[in-house]
């Protein structure tokens, strides 16, 4: 039984870890590819590349909490061999697409089936024995996360040299040897009689937002979380069409970049913030980190040459130190037994940042590089992410303020210097 938990264990980490590469190996020539198929500059690519991403993030957002159902009534393996298998052919469709609605067509199928994180969570929870073991598992997610946006990109930029498509390529066969290893050697993890009904209320996309109205005190940190994730998409959607339009970056050079994004975002995370944290507490941990966001936002629109790119990634990154401590804030703010609602309701903040944030940000990139904008202003959709931070400064500031002198035994979880909750990603 121990061997087969152990080795359940190795497939989910390589099924988040082939999830996460999947997509950092495409990056690097997803720009190239949509400006090729409709035959534009790589700028207003930019648009339609904003469409593929809104499209993936509605389609998850809505299907998410039906295929986590699913999983509680026909068990967590089916599902995730299904969606492995979801993802293979979305790759497939995407590397054979002659024209760009065969891409639409492949994001939508892995909106629908990419159920593999929220799925293979459950499955952690499943097999683990103890609290102690449950957080050792779930410390998989954050390692398969960062090592993927590591190697994801890095071998993207390196396939590119064989041919445009050959990443997808890549994705898709790394996609369904997984699947295959899954079929033949993955055990169910939930045992019949802990199985339940589906439930269509249960499955509703917008329940978790619920929890945010019954909940006033956390409104507006919870405003403040929603627009530091918005600006953040000034770098997440549109990295690639900026750096290649600007700069004239090589599909490597991207792949590079978003490497070293990688290694930087994991060094912050899994040590500068244990450092920072103890030593000035939560609330100057958040103001710091997001000054430091802004300033690398700020950086990047104005940047003239390719290397800045790689510098003022350090201040962007280290800006990373922010999100524990908010996120220990606002968890302070909430009972144990509502943690996981919680939890629920930010996860849904981010996936609307990802519907709406690459449309605002890579549409106004296009039409600042465009003929019609009244001034050429490349960098612009960056200046609209550091407002966000900004305004999130701003925000958070005024309710902390405000909840010192309302609410008095709220000021330890405030000011705390104790690091005790999940990273945000």
């Amino acid at each position: 039984m121990h061997t087969s938990r152990k080795a359940a264990i190795s497939f989910i980490f390589v099924t988040l870890l082939i999830d996460v590469m999947g997509w950092g190996l495409i990056i690097p020539v997803m720009a190239d590819l949509i400006a090729q198929l409709k035959h534009i500059p790589v700028n207003e690519a930019s648009t339609y590349g904003a469409l593929l991403l809104s499209v993936f993030a509605i389609t998850q957002f809505l299907f998410s909490p039906v295929i986590g159902n699913l999983s509680d009534k026909y068990g967590r393996r089916p599902v995730l061999l299904l969606s492995l298998l979801g993802f293979g052919i979305d790759y497939i469709i995407l590397a054979l697409a002659p024209a760009y609605g065969w891409l639409f067509a492949g994001r939508v199928i892995a909106g629908i089936t990419g159920a593999s994180f929220t799925t293979a969570t459950a499955y952690i929870a499943d097999v683990s024995t103890d609290e102690t073991s449950r957080a050792k598992n779930f410390g998989l997610i954050g390692a398969a996360f960062g090592l993927g946006f590591v190697l994801g990109p890095a071998l993207g930029g390196l396939l590119a040299k064989w041919g445009i498509r050959a990443p997808f390529y890549a994705a898709a066969a790394l996609c369904l040897l997984n699947c295959l290893w899954g079929y033949f050697f993955l055990p169910e993890s939930l045992s019949k009689e802990n199985r339940r009904p589906f439930d269509w209320k249960r499955a509703n996309p917008f329940g978790s937002l619920k929890f945010l109205t019954t909940h006033p005190e956390i409104g507006g940190l919870a405003f403040g979380f929603f627009l530091i994730y918005l600006g953040a998409q000034a770098v997440q959607s549109n990295w690639n069409f900026f750096t290649i339009y600007n700069f004239k970056w090589s599909k490597e050079m991207v792949g590079i970049s978003l490497a070293v994004v990688g290694v930087l975002v994991g060094a912050v995370q899994a040590g500068l913030t244990r450092v920072i944290n103890p030593r000035i507490g939560n609330e100057k941990s958040i103001y710091l980190g997001l000054a430091l966001y802004a300033v690398g936002l700020v950086l990047f629109g104005f940047a003239t040459q390719g290397w800045m790119m790689f510098v003022f990634l350090i201040p962007y990154c280290l800006g990373g130190i922010c999100g524990p401590s908010l996120q220990s804030v606002i968890s302070g703010h909430v009972p144990a037994n509502q943690q996981g609602e919680l939890q629920g309701a930010l996860t849904s903040l981010m996936s609307l940042t990802t519907i709406i944030g690459p449309l605002i940000m890579n549409g106004t990139f296009a039409y600042f590089t465009s003929a019609r904008a009244p001034f050429h202003l490349p960098g612009v959709h960056f200046l609209i992410g550091a407002v966000c931070i900004l305004l999130s400064i701003v925000i958070i500031h005024k309710v902390l303020s405000r909840e010192k002198k309302e609410h008095p035994e709220l000021a330890e979880v405030i000011g705390s210097k104790d690091l005790s909750s999940t990273p945000m990603h």
